[in-house]
């Protein structure tokens, strides 16, 4: 292991156990330290004070070329610099290349989002009469009606569904905990898998039964990847090509806005540490906000 990589498994260390990082985070900071060390690797800088600001930027420079997006290219600088930061403090570092190496700046985008039609049409759509098919629909349900991250949803476990209550506990980023309201079509497919296709799915296991609510075909917790399978898979029967689980939670905050609900309580529901996350959600047409205008302002 060179000096370079031992550097890094400490900071990834350093990231987990004393920073708490969720797991998701410490998997891209460590895909992104990983090109990082092959790209220094190829310009022939192995020692950790030879790493010099032009190394940097050219190495950020490599990602914009590759097709990055802004968003990556500052999370990977985002690692870079914790990276270097984390050196200099525990005094293994003389140098600080990317104290001055500034972020990219990020083109606001605003995120897909489907009509009322379309979530009509993919959740009303026949699903397969099978263990399986309920478990789908209930996923697809949960996640326009309660706004859920594709993480939050496979990580749900029995123990954390209020039903009688109308509420679901979510663990969101960072292992911050959150209440969530379930009711009408989401609920009712929630309540219908629980009561059947659960247990014939969890009959499947070849040991104890898992305590998540959503479990595959080997009777164990359903994966992000074979959700974002799933999802697209249904997506696409109905004509609607490329679906991601994150399309759902944006049309619920769409819709929910559309049809009046406080920018606050919203923020509430979708674990966003910040208001300012949540408008950007706001992506309503122009027209609407001249409609609610002229309905509402005195002298319009």
């Amino acid at each position: 292991m060179t000096a370079l990589e031992r550097a890094c498994e400490e900071y990834m260390s350093y990231l987990a156990v004393e920073r708490g990082y969720s797991r998701n985070t410490l998997e891209a900071y460590r895909r992104d330290l990983s090109a990082y060390r092959a790209f220094l690797s190829g310009c022939g800088v192995e020692d950790l004070d030879g790493v010099t600001r032009a190394d940097v930027e050219d190495f950020i420079a490599a990602r914009r070329e590759e097709g990055y997006a802004s968003s990556s290219i500052n999370r990977s600088l985002s690692a870079v610099k914790g990276l270097h930061r984390f050196l200099v403090r525990e005094g293994v570092s003389e140098e600080h290349p990317t104290a001055s190496v500034r972020f990219s700046r990020q083109e606001e985008r605003l995120p897909d989002c489907l009509s009322i039609d379309q979530v009509g049409a993919l959740l009303d759509q026949p699903f397969p009469p099978t263990d399986a098919g309920a478990r789908d629909r209930a996923m697809l349900e949960v996640l326009y009606g309660c706004g859920l991250r594709a993480s939050e949803l496979t990580g749900l476990d029995t123990g954390d569904l209020y039903l009688d209550d109308g509420y679901l506990r979510v663990f969101g980023k960072g292992s911050k905990e959150r209440l969530v309201p379930i009711m009408g079509t989401a609920l009712d497919a929630l309540a219908s898998y629980l009561e059947g296709a659960r247990m014939g799915l969890a009959s499947h296991a070849r040991s104890g039964m898992s305590p998540a609510v959503f479990l595959n075909a080997h009777g164990t917790r359903i994966s992000r990847q074979s959700l974002h399978a799933i999802v697209e898979r249904y997506g696409r029967t109905v004509g609607i090509e490329g679906l991601h689980p994150h399309t759902l939670r944006h049309s619920f905050a769409t819709h929910m806005l559309a049809g009046g609900a406080d920018l606050r309580v919203l923020q509430e529901i979708l674990g966003h540490a910040s208001i300012a996350t949540t408008q950007i959600y706001t992506h309503i047409d122009r027209t609407q906000l001249r409609e609610v205008y002229l309905a509402a302002h005195p002298r319009a």
